[in-house]
């Protein structure tokens, strides 16, 4: 079960945590779906982002996803702060929370920093990405997307393709897709795997076209470019030709199979961008997905779902979204009795 803060795929507690996330997305998903996707749950709540390494996706759909729950949101930027003064993580965090916020959202270049400022804060820590080492809200919105279209997790054989050596997500993916039972073989040429694997429950190839007709997901990584502090490849269109997803490689997949990819894409390098355009890619699906699970992953820590967290109040009916209010309409904006505007009207 999730605790105080989110920092890593482990603080689910394995499969059971999991699994209850995403049953819980599946009502953020409805809510989304509204004409007005917008539930009063955080109402009364502030959720800070504090994001030292450069993010669009990531931080807009946190944001999204505090504002469709009526929380408020405080927006920290490192290259107008008190950072660029010589303010030490530390301060800047304890600072931040002495404004009354209720959770920090944190990506940091360095593995471990939202781990720090967990220790130093009362408030929800919620990790966004941290150097080489975690980014758990990306696997969990990976599971549920594989879940919404395969049916499930279990069973299912992953292949993740590419730079896993300093991918933070291929760690918290390869945590959360064997947690819940799929096959993972990691793809790679061996400069860009890990010095050791050890410990890691996955096989390993160098070999694409072998392991693309097996599959149910290919999942591209993306290039890492201003990761890479040597020289791990010849040359970017060596890679392409040895292992990224062309047109040619996509044929070789099953037809039931999908393409998934974390974003942002190197369409031409890792993927070509037709094969980003199939039916069978999932990486829209995949960001608008990520919306709803950190919608559940907000509320479980913030809102009612507090009560979902603790055994002695824990409610597993399937209309539990209609008990925790997820039913509520958010009040309307603007005066108090004011007339709705033309588009909410022609919404419905």
């Amino acid at each position: 079960m999730i605790g105080r803060h989110l920092l890593e795929v482990g603080d689910l507690g394995g499969a059971e945590g999991i699994e209850e996330v995403l049953r819980l997305t599946d009502s953020f998903v409805e809510v989304s779906e509204r004409a007005i996707p917008k539930v009063p749950a955080l109402r009364g709540r502030t959720v800070a982002w504090l994001f030292y390494e450069d993010s669009t996706r990531t931080r807009l759909s946190f944001e999204t996803a505090a504002k469709r729950l009526s929380a408020d949101t405080m927006n920290f930027s490192v290259s107008s702060s008190s950072v660029k003064k010589g303010e030490s993580l530390r301060d800047t965090a304890r600072t931040i929370e002495a404004m009354g916020i209720d959770a920090i959202v944190v990506r940091h270049a360095s593995a471990g920093a939202p781990h720090r400022i967990a220790d130093w804060v009362d408030a929800a820590v919620i990790n966004a990405g941290d150097g080489w080492h975690q980014h758990p809200t990306q696997a969990l919105l990976d599971c549920y997307t594989i879940r919404q279209h395969l049916g499930g997790v279990a069973g299912r054989h992953i292949a993740i393709i590419g730079d896993i050596k300093h991918s933070r997500v291929a760690r918290s993916d390869v945590e959360a897709f064997t947690a819940l039972g799929a096959e993972v073989t990691l793809v790679a040429p061996p400069t860009l795997l890990p010095p050791s694997l050890e410990g890691w429950p996955v096989k390993v190839s160098h070999d694409i076209d072998a392991v693309l007709p097996t599959v149910d997901v290919a999942y591209l990584l993306r290039m890492q470019r201003e990761r890479m502090t040597e020289a791990l490849l010849p040359s970017l269109r060596e890679y392409t030709a040895t292992y990224g997803l062309t047109t040619r490689r996509a044929a070789l997949l099953r037809p039931e199979a999908v393409v998934m990819h974390p974003g942002p894409m190197n369409r031409g390098v890792e993927i070509a961008a037709e094969v980003a355009d199939l039916p069978c890619s999932l990486i829209l699906d995949q960001v608008r997905n990520g919306v709803a699970v950190r919608m559940a992953v907000l509320y479980l820590l913030l809102g009612a779902g507090a009560g979902l967290v603790n055994p002695e109040h824990r409610n597993d009916d399937p209309t539990a979204s209609t008990q925790l209010g997820l039913d509520a309409s958010p009040e309307p904006t603007g005066a108090v009795g004011a007339t709705p505007t033309d588009e909410e009207s022609s919404r419905g």
